[in-house]
């Protein structure tokens, strides 16, 4: 097959691939406070990606100790709120 050459890219093997779009949509980014000091409770994050047909997708991303980060499915929670450091927000609102 013959692709346009803005959407061929090598791998670190240098083998050529195709850039593909799977789906697009929007997303959303949270991490979890304390109630009582407004600080991080933990380092994870959760990643909420919400496509074009309005599912979602969500992942939690927990950092390691080399500076990765690893993301780990979780089931889809539908609606919610999230603190935008100011007021409560749905995060479909967004």
């Amino acid at each position: 097959m013959n692709f346009p050459e803005e959407v061929l890219t090598k791998s670190k093997k240098g083998k050529v691939e195709v850039r593909s779009l799977v789906d697009a949509g929007k997303f959303v980014r949270y991490e979890y406070l304390d109630p009582q000091t407004g600080s991080p409770t933990e380092s994870k994050r959760k990643l909420v990606l919400i496509k074009g047909d309005g599912s979602t997708e969500e992942y939690f991303i927990i950092p390691l100790k080399d500076g990765r980060f690893l993301m780990i499915p979780t089931p889809s929670k539908g609606e919610r709120m999230v603190w935008d450091g100011e007021k409560a927000v749905d995060i479909f609102s967004l």
